[in-house]
């Protein structure tokens, strides 16, 4: 199995390819951004790409989305801190057949990265009961009138996220989120940011901060 590591913090990528080579996984490349995860994956060709989706530059998200388009036999595991349903889901459909957190042990990580590689798709336990629930197959939609993205961002809005967390987690601008955020409002019927999120945790969005 060859991998390529996309992490903004050496320190953290030194301690995974360690990780890495005690498990019997060559590393091939090491980036720090997503550009150049894109520039090191047309160079070496790995099976895997681990990536951080808190980059600077182009964001995780995006690099997975175009990482996808262009090299669509190249699998993608995700490894970072970000736990939000919003984020997890968007991460899975901008093609990543692995979400795992930081805190993931060796026996996750090799097995997460085995399961990718043969084809699979895995979700690390802590969000896992999350995901499966908010992907339940031929559940109805929570409130239809809205977008997958704009649900994205209302699940964001409904644990307390201002816009610039929002369009930072789903790589947006901010006046983008903010154009969402009043499309939201219009569909709901919402005179207020708070009216809304009430709504969003009536229908089951989200949770309260903490």
């Amino acid at each position: 199995m060859r991998v390529l590591l996309c992490d903004d913090h050496p320190v953290f990528r030194d301690g995974l390819r360690l990780l890495l080579e005690e498990l019997g996984v060559e590393t091939v490349a090491e980036a720090g951004t997503g550009e150049e995860a894109l520039e090191a994956v047309a160079r070496t060709a790995p099976d895997v790409v681990v990536m951080d989706l808190h980059l600077p530059g182009m964001g995780g998200l995006e690099a997975i989305r175009v990482l996808s388009r262009r090299h669509p036999q190249v699998r993608v595991l995700a490894l970072t801190m970000l736990e939000e349903d919003a984020t997890v889901l968007a991460a899975l459909r901008a093609g990543a057949s692995g979400y795992l957190l930081k805190g993931a042990g060796h026996a996750e990580i090799r097995l997460a990265l085995d399961a990718v590689v043969g084809g699979s798709l895995v979700v690390g336990a802590p969000v896992v009961d999350r995901v499966r629930a908010s992907l339940g197959a031929g559940a109805a939609p929570v409130l239809p009138q809205l977008t997958g993205r704009e649900r994205e961002v209302l699940e964001l809005m409904s644990r307390g996220r201002s816009n610039e967390h929002i369009a930072e987690v789903l790589v947006l601008s901010v006046k983008t989120v903010r154009n969402l955020v009043s499309n939201i409002l219009a569909k709901l019927g919402a005179a207020s940011r708070a009216q809304a999120v009430a709504i969003a945790r009536d229908a089951g969005l989200g949770r309260p901060p903490g």
